[in-house]
């Protein structure tokens, strides 16, 4: 009797044959196609300048005349230029007197348009329709509107018995007059942003606070501004960034000087006068890269105080809890 056993039959299954690289590409060319237009675009519109403006910050370079590279030459003169600091110091007081303002009448709005009440439609346009304002017409009218002379606000005060206000010729005036502007222009487009987070808020939370006997000051700072944090956090850093880099407000209602004694003059309207008016495009492409640090930094720190305290607070819960254990 024989104990040779039959060879047990492979029963493994055979990989398929791997398709050849050029098969590959001739079948994926047709989707990198479809796609390759944006690529295309932001290479030649995004990259290059972006990477060409790094070389340029290096550089000393008039736009028409041989490139000679000065090193960080153009850096060292940023850090004694008092002009660049005044347009920083403009640009930050600018930002306090608009950013805070605008993100609190915006939350406020968009709590009150949560509400039941009639024709919100109608609010909700009416809100957001400065933003799409051209910003040209939105100059004229408030250029008339702050006027030192013509003024409705200084033939108001006039009416009144009041002493007029030098809106458009002191450097208070310029500063309050522009961030009115950005406040006007941007609190509906905020206010959009803060309704559509209320939206995602349960509403069984302000019935219970109903039920509780709270007003609608408690439902608001207890519930509303909690549970917004993050709506909250998007809209602070992306107001930084653009009060940062606020240009078409004061380059239109003030022109290019920004206004008496360059009250109005903002950090990115100076780089447009240096690279644009001075034919400096080193030192307007350092400016820029500047403003970019100087933005990234506030972002940061934006970031950290809107949402560490709402990260610190389950820390310190579970800590609690672990001491009583």
């Amino acid at each position: 009797m024989s104990t040779d056993t039959p060879a047990r039959p492979d029963t493994r299954a055979t990989s398929a044959p791997r398709a050849k690289p050029h098969r590959r590409l001739r079948a994926t060319f047709p989707i990198y196609l479809a796609i390759s237009p944006f690529y295309v675009l932001f290479a030649i519109f995004g990259l290059f300048p972006i990477v060409f403006s790094i070389v340029l910050s290096f550089t000393d370079w008039d736009g028409m005349g041989e490139m000679s590279f000065v090193g960080l030459a153009q850096y060292q003169y940023l850090l004694t230029d008092t002009r660049f600091w005044n347009a920083v110091g403009n640009t930050f007081i600018i930002w306090f007197l608009s950013t805070i303002p605008m993100l609190f009448l915006a939350m406020v709005i968009a709590f009150l348009l949560h509400q039941n009440i009639r024709f919100t439609g109608f609010y909700r346009v009416a809100f957001f329709l400065p933003n799409v304002t051209s910003m040209v017409a939105m100059a004229i009218v408030f250029g008339s509107v702050f006027s030192d002379t013509f003024g409705l606000i200084n033939s108001a005060l006039t009416a009144l018995g009041l002493d007029t206000v030098p809106w458009l010729s002191s450097s208070w005036g310029i500063k309050i007059t522009i961030a009115v502007m950005v406040i006007w222009r941007f609190t509906g487009y905020n206010a959009i942003i803060y309704l559509a987070g209320l939206q995602s808020i349960p509403t069984d939370l302000y019935d219970a606070a109903k039920v509780d006997g709270a007003n609608m000051v408690q439902v608001f700072f207890r519930i509303t501004v909690p549970m917004l944090r993050p709506i909250i956090l998007f809209t602070v850093i992306m107001s930084t960034i653009g009060g940062l880099s606020l240009f078409t407000e004061p380059q239109v209602l003030l022109g290019d000087s920004g206004g008496a004694g360059e009250a109005g003059m903002t950090i990115v309207l100076y780089q447009y006068n240096q690279a644009f008016t001075e034919f400096d495009f080193g030192y307007g492409s350092a400016i820029a890269w500047a403003l970019f640090l100087i933005a990234a930094i506030f972002s940061i720190i934006n970031w950290r105080l809107v949402s560490g305290r709402s990260e610190r607070t389950p820390r310190r819960r579970t800590a609690a809890k672990e001491a009583r254990r």
